[in-house]
């Protein structure tokens, strides 16, 4: 079997899992570890909100992975560079004393060289992200990719519930076990080097070499002048785009409502009842949210992707953005309620997830569908970076908001916020070719 007729079995899952594994050790795990560390919820959303900057300025550098060597060059190398910062990650974390932890007064400062690290790890993540796409939509057909794009989903949700999920369960055996929480987390982190290294080696054998992977300027002098010039005219083709403007506004807005819900999940679960949260300890936070509740994440995206591809992104559209927002309000129940009972809880999250799972669908289609055309790979690249400006921007006063207004008056305000998903998709889906995305 030649490098580039290698099964997509034997790459296109292992890829998207690992193309998830930072993002959600970065955005995500950050934020149960900095809180059961003890850092309060204000310092705590800003800092790991700023964490989304990488993908937010990927633009600015995505061209690159385009002009300069091969996709799969760009893929390998960042892998590299992430093994070494998830060993820097676990050699680095601080332990502050118990005290300070149950006191949760815990300076964000003490953690100021795993954030350096956080901060390297997201930038490769995000290169690695403009790599993998790209090299998906090189190294497939366009049959192939429309065959995979459920798998690259599953397989991209399954690092999710790895991330979330187990990584949780562990940390809260290890916490449990231990008595130690800075100790249980630095063993946690372990296990995902060792994870991602193995998965890393994995793909220097198996990630093909296909002819269409090469530099978007073979052949020609490579010199500084030419290579700005490609540079600029990969922007200036982008925002010349007709209905660039409605395009920028979807993608900053469609997700305002879990842009602000996603930074506090965690932070309500595990709170104290007296704090207004559910008091659950971190295993159980492992199993509610970081797995049924991401299984239900997967199922939902399934079931987005095989509901538009019958009736097209137009016609989906409205349903994906009732789905988007209307399930929020299970976390109103939550906070309102209080329930102690397990299965009440992770129905209410199954329900939510499952909601934004599907409601994703739309957005993920639409970002391909405006990426189409001349340099696709850094247009889908500028499209994620809208998307990760999206969520950043709502997370960095998240935890402010909060602490302001308290968990029940804060998920109400996130209801308040479904306006702007229903707005923005009024307009937006009349511009979009009635015919795209059906089989």
């Amino acid at each position: 079997m030649t490098q580039h007729k290698i099964n997509p079995w034997l790459w296109v899952p292992t890829l998207y899992f690992a193309e998830g594994i930072p993002y959600f050790l970065v955005n995500n795990i950050s934020v149960m570890m900095f809180t059961r560390m003890g850092v309060p919820n204000g310092q705590m959303a800003l800092f790991t909100s700023l964490l989304y900057l990488p993908w937010t300025i990927k633009p600015f550098w995505s061209p690159f992975v385009d002009i300069l060597k091969t996709k799969r060059w760009w893929i390998l190398a960042m892998q590299l560079l992430m093994t070494a910062a998830f060993v820097l990650l676990t050699l680095t974390i601080p332990h502050p004393s118990p005290e300070m932890i149950a006191a949760g007064e815990t300076p964000v400062s003490l953690f100021t060289a795993m954030l350096i690290i956080f901060i390297i790890t997201a930038f490769a993540s995000a290169t690695h992200d403009i790599a993998a796409d790209g090299f998906y939509m090189l190294a497939l057909t366009q049959h192939q990719q429309a065959a995979f794009v459920g798998a690259r989903s599953v397989f991209y949700r399954l690092s999710s519930i790895f991330g979330q999920g187990v990584l949780l369960v562990i940390a809260g055996a290890l916490e449990t076990r231990t008595g130690n929480i800075p100790l249980a987390w630095q063993l946690t982190l372990l296990v995902c080097s060792v994870l991602f290294a193995l998965i890393s080696l994995w793909h220097l054998f198996f990630l093909p070499k296909p002819d269409t992977d090469h530099s978007s300027m073979e052949g020609r002098p490579q010199t500084a002048g030419a290579i700005f010039s490609e540079f600029g005219r990969t922007f200036v083709t982008y925002f010349r785009k007709p209905g660039i403007w409605l395009a920028m506004i979807f993608m900053l807005v469609y997700r305002l409502p879990e842009a602000f819900l996603i930074k506090m999940i965690n932070p309500f679960l595990v709170a104290s009842r007296e704090a207004g949260g559910l008091g659950l300890p971190t295993e159980t936070v492992g199993l509610a949210y970081g797995t049924i509740g991401v299984a239900f994440l997967m199922l939902g995206g399934i079931l987005g992707g095989i509901f538009a591809s019958r009736v097209g992104l137009r016609r989906s559209m409205w349903w994906m953005a009732a789905c988007m927002t209307l399930p929020c309000l299970s976390f109103v129940y939550l906070s309102i309620w209080q329930p102690a009972n397990i299965i009440a809880i992770s129905t209410a999250i199954a329900i939510e997830q499952f909601g934004y799972g599907f409601g994703f669908t739309a957005y993920m289609l639409y970002m391909m569908y405006f990426s189409e055309g001349e340099f696709k790979t850094a247009h889908y690249a500028i499209c994620t970076a809208f998307m990760a400006l999206s969520m950043m921007i709502p997370g960095m006063v998240a935890g402010y908001l909060q602490e302001a207004l308290g968990y029940v008056n804060f998920f109400w305000m996130v209801i308040a916020c479904c306006a702007a998903t229903v707005g923005v998709t009024f307009f937006v889906h009349r511009k979009v070719d009635a015919n795209y995305g059906k089989k």
